[in-house]
């Protein structure tokens, strides 16, 4: 079980765990989103789903899509639609960057988690390669043999 940072200022609103079991991920880059004020509303409440989402660059901007912020319950007439399009914001290099590693064949740009840090809303996105189904077992493998050794290991020091 992996323990929580205590120094770490950072207010996690949504974990996508199922994109480190589905893709290799090869590098990391942090992202202002540019949102209205029920979609914060609703962040801070902390609702939201990134299993579904995915990033892209189009026209040297890049994009969030398909990420499911619901409607803010108290929200009136104004109030967001749940999977729009959100602007990502990211220094030029680091879009040039993403925008020609992500056209290699079998990238893509995935967010990792949604947080908040010093108070402005923040996304962890991933240029991530598909994993095949094998590699996905091996994983699952080698993720239970760990925990089998380690197991052992807790039993051992007990019976001393």
């Amino acid at each position: 079980m992996a323990k929580k940072n205590v120094d770490d200022p950072r207010k996690i609103v949504a974990n996508n765990k199922k994109a480190r079991h589905d893709y290799v991920i090869e590098d990391v880059f942090e992202a202002g989103l540019v949102l209205s004020g029920t979609e914060v509303k609703a962040l801070r409440m902390g609702r939201a789903s990134l299993t579904d989402g995915y990033a892209n660059i189009d026209r040297g901007e890049a994009w969030l899509e398909n990420v499911h912020i619901p409607a803010y319950f108290q929200g009136t007439w104004n109030n967001h639609a749940p999977r729009r399009r959100r602007k990502l914001l990211l220094h030029r290099e680091e879009i040039l960057r993403l925008e020609s590693k992500s056209r290699e064949k079998g990238h893509t740009l995935i967010p990792l988690s949604l947080y908040f840090l010093d108070g402005r809303a923040k996304v962890e996105i991933a240029l991530a390669r598909g994993k095949k189904e094998y590699d996905k077992r091996q994983t699952l493998r080698e993720q239970q043999d760990m925990r089998e050794a380690q197991r052992a290991m807790r039993q051992k020091e007990l019976l001393r």
